[in-house]
């Protein structure tokens, strides 16, 4: 009888235990769970920065408004300053980092190289604008995280005001763009252009 007691006080006690321990692993899963891994942070900001570059360069290529083509230079120089700072970053705490952006990354940049003046002004803003919206929230959430890496949390402390700096730059040329009903301001020289050709009888009275 005691025999059998003692087995039960042993069977209940190792019970009591596991259950202990499943508990603490599954708060140690949930706190891993709740932000994001520092490697997949890492693949996304290259593929992120590698993105903006390449629009970057379109936009100076195809734009028709000097404050898009400003901006698009602007993420060519910024874009590719954070890119060098995280391959270090990645390089020093071996992790990989992506040579080619996104499958949908990619397809976003064809649909932009196909078009052109003030279609491409207004899709390429937009885009822009959503970005870095997410990108804002993003990096304000991992440079306020405790569990990731101390590099990269450095990292997206010192990057964190830059896109916050694009994002309000960006904002303010999709305003000017929708007050304005135009692709902004090199539209807005070509109406005058042509209004003062119009009142002298020149080039502006000839509709094709």
């Amino acid at each position: 009888m005691r025999w059998l007691l003692i087995s039960f006080l042993a069977v209940s006690i190792g019970a009591v235990a596991q259950d202990g321990s499943s508990g603490s692993n599954t708060q140690k899963s949930a706190t891993k769970a709740g932000a994001v891994p520092d490697a997949q942070f890492v693949t996304k900001v290259a593929q992120g920065n590698m993105a903006e570059v390449a629009l970057g360069k379109l936009a100076t290529e195809k734009s028709q408004n000097d404050d898009v083509k400003k901006f698009g230079q602007m993420m060519v120089d910024d874009h590719s300053k954070a890119e060098q700072e995280l391959e270090g970053v990645a390089s020093k705490n071996n992790w990989t980092v992506p040579k080619d952006v996104s499958a949908q990354q990619k397809a976003e940049q064809q649909r932009l190289e196909k078009l052109s003046g003030a279609a491409f002004d207004r899709a390429y803003i937009q885009m822009m604008v959503k970005d870095h919206t997410k990108d804002v929230a993003e990096f304000k959430k991992e440079a306020a995280s405790t569990s990731v890496n101390s590099d990269l949390k450095d990292f997206a402390t010192r990057t964190y005001p830059t896109l916050n700096d694009h994002l309000t730059h960006v904002k303010a040329i999709h305003d000017a763009m929708s007050k304005s009903g135009t692709s902004g301001k090199v539209a807005s020289k070509s109406n005058k252009k042509n209004t003062s050709a119009a009142a002298s009888g020149g080039p502006g009275l000839k509709l094709i």
